[in-house]
């Protein structure tokens, strides 16, 4: 199952959707001739998909085609080990603009945020950062101080980040895209989710979207004005140890045992973000690819029910209408 390059980028699919913008949002949005094109990516997993790098690459590379304005990892990118440094080097290589999203895996083995930071060279695990006058607004959803918390993962947006997020959406000029890992609305939410959307629908007026990875599935929903999508992952879906199975020969499985753990996905997906001032559009292009071995649905996975997984559990970026 191991693609070269020119084979990854031939074989993956291109699917679009585009939606208007709101007339609130275009007034913001200084400049008629203003658009913002951004790559997007998330969940590449670089210590657990046997491919990573081929991955990677093959995002980089279409991104040369025709170059959007900054390129963005949505997090669960890779641990800031030494090993992985010439990994994330690679990103952010080059002229284009590179912001990061620091997922919950980026801190396994022990690592700390202040060590993603300085790794990955983010200016901070939540900040903001204008492009082509549009405020994104990137978002740290690893807070400790959960009251809903029963260990593992923190999945949480505390008070002082909350505080400067309302900040930001009350000060600014501009309309906003807010970029986070863990969701805020959907499948697998944070655990003080209702919260952050009422934050977010105080300001829903200067919202774009807000995008998120994490929960690995293609999913858009509205909620209180604010439009939310799911990005998907770019490597797999997580089965874990009760649907563990091998997809692949015994070689790799042997180098990578985590992939036993997962349903991955034949080639790497993600997807461009094209807004238009002009013509008051937003269009994202994603990509289709399929299963390698069997899909989670056909192994019994049941976290999510069968027509969940119909709908957004599918080795794709889809192509979809928003109105």
């Amino acid at each position: 199952m191991t693609l070269d390059r020119r084979s990854f980028i031939k074989s993956t699919l291109l699917t679009s959707c585009s939606f208007l913008l709101p007339p609130a949002i275009l007034d913001l949005w200084a400049g008629e001739e203003q658009s913002l094109r951004l790559g997007l990516i998330t969940d590449l997993h670089k210590d657990i998909i046997h491919d990573a790098d081929l991955r990677l690459q093959t995002f980089l590379d279409t991104l040369k085609g025709a170059p959007p304005h900054a390129k963005i990892q949505l997090g669960d990118f890779a641990i800031p080990k030494k090993e992985n440094q010439p990994f994330i080097d690679s990103f952010n290589q080059g002229p284009i603009p590179s912001l990061h999203v620091m997922g919950n895996h980026d801190l396994d083995e022990g690592y700390t945020k202040e060590q993603v930071i300085q790794t990955f060279g983010m200016p901070a695990a939540y900040y903001a950062q204008v492009i082509q006058g549009v405020r994104i607004v990137v978002l740290d959803g690893n807070d400790p101080g959960s009251p809903k918390s029963t260990g593992g993962y923190a999945s949480y947006i505390g008070k002082a980040q909350q505080d400067w997020l309302n900040q930001e959406l009350t000060n600014s000029k501009e309309p906003v895209l807010i970029l986070s890992h863990q969701p805020i609305a959907g499948i697998y939410t944070i655990d003080n989710a209702a919260e952050i959307q009422a934050l977010l629908s105080a300001h829903a007026s200067k919202i774009i979207l807000a995008i998120n990875g994490h929960a690995h599935v293609d999913q858009f929903l509205k909620v209180g004005g604010v439009s939310y999508l799911h990005l998907n992952s770019a490597s797999y879906y997580w089965v874990g140890e009760k649907h563990s199975h091998l997809s692949m020969d015994a070689a790799t499985h042997a180098t990578f045992p985590s992939l036993s753990l997962t349903c991955p996905y034949a080639e790497v997906l993600f997807g461009i973000l094209t807004l238009d001032r002009k013509e008051g559009r937003l269009t994202l292009s994603g990509r289709k690819s399929s299963w390698i071995g069997p899909s989670p649905l056909v192994l019994g996975y049941g976290i999510l029910s069968k027509a969940e997984q119909e709908l957004y559990l599918q080795p794709q970026i889809s192509d979809r209408k928003i109105n």
